[in-house]
């Protein structure tokens, strides 16, 4: 989801990679949340964090849970900063499809804030 808004929202300032600790695909509810805001997500794969582990310059490398922030190498090489977004894990919920669907909704709401926020930020710094 985060890699989808930054490069929405982000515009060509902005180029986003998103890769996990152990990719297991995108979850259908990822897809659908993402899908009712107008964002289709089927240009985009799970990917590990090995794809780019010292093979692409990064300026930033953002972690979205906490289990990425504890996990993820800490030597990133070329990356000039390093930050957390500490969101709770949607495809972790349990309950009925209405709650789990709820949970990515609010998830996905969060993290479009996020990085409103940080686009802010980066652009004054960049001003």
């Amino acid at each position: 989801m985060a890699e989808a808004f930054l490069r929405r929202l982000g515009g060509d300032g902005y180029q986003a990679f998103s890769a996990g600790l152990e990719p297991r695909g995108m979850h259908p509810l990822t897809l659908q949340v993402m899908g009712e805001i107008g964002t289709d997500l089927s240009g985009q794969r799970s990917k590990g964090v090995d794809e780019f582990l010292g093979k692409q310059h990064l300026h930033f490398v953002i972690t979205v849970c906490d289990h990425a922030a504890e996990n993820c190498p800490r030597l990133w090489p070329g990356v000039h900063r390093r930050l957390h977004w500490s969101f709770e894990d949607p495809a972790a919920a349990t309950g009925s499809e209405a709650d789990r669907l709820a949970r990515f909704r609010q998830v996905r709401d969060q993290i479009q804030e996020q990085i409103l926020r940080w686009l802010r930020v980066t652009s004054n710094l960049q001003s």
